[in-house]
């Protein structure tokens, strides 16, 4: 009786592990959507190659460190980027600045893309939510800090969720309609929406 007790349980723990995981990963998975869609796959590509799939020399802690800092700085820059159809229908990319887009059309007005506070609160949270997918990755994990293999489960659950529901605030109270380079959007959106 008491087998068939501690089996019971043991599956009810493994089912409700494997529930929090895919809630986890899920949450990941929509905080990732506010990254630019090339860096994270750079990441996700490179990550076990220069880690030696977790397990380190120095050099690979070097050049792991120099992939995170380039596809850090990626993900804040690719934010003051955004498009604009000029006036024969051709879309151009450029990057926000004060007084409008850079480089712009000669004749173009581009006056009203110019940088907004949340363009900068964008940058820092999409840096934010790069930071919890490089430093939750297993490899990076079993390179720089091998001890908190064991609880990376827990880490996954609990740290996902928390840094989704601050920077899901903070994307709604600051709403990014930049179409930057690197960002995938399922529909074309208008000048004035970018404008906006």
């Amino acid at each position: 009786m008491t087998s068939q007790n501690s089996n019971a349980n043991l599956l009810s723990t493994v089912t409700q592990t494997q529930t929090a995981t895919q809630v986890t990963l899920e949450t990941l998975a929509s905080l990732v959507y506010h990254l630019p869609t090339g860096t994270v796959f750079l990441f996700r590509f490179l990550i076990p190659l220069l880690t030696n799939n977790g397990k380190c020399s120095n050099v690979n802690k070097g050049l792991s460190i120099a992939l995170v800092v380039f596809c850090g700085l990626s993900c804040f820059f690719s934010t003051f980027t955004d498009s604009y159809t000029d006036s024969e229908g051709i879309k151009r990319y450029g990057i926000a600045t004060r007084t409008g887009m850079w480089p712009g059309s000669p004749g173009e007005n581009l006056s009203a893309y110019k940088l907004r506070v949340g363009d900068y609160v964008h940058a820092s949270f999409s840096l934010l939510v790069f930071d919890v997918v490089a430093l939750l990755d297993s490899n990076f994990m079993g390179c720089f800090y091998p001890s908190l293999l064991s609880e990376q489960p827990a880490l996954l659950m609990a740290l996902p969720p928390v840094i989704g529901v601050v920077a899901g605030v903070i994307f709604i109270v600051f709403p990014n309609t930049r179409q930057g380079i690197g960002y995938s959007y399922s529909t074309e959106k208008s000048d004035s929406t970018s404008a906006a």
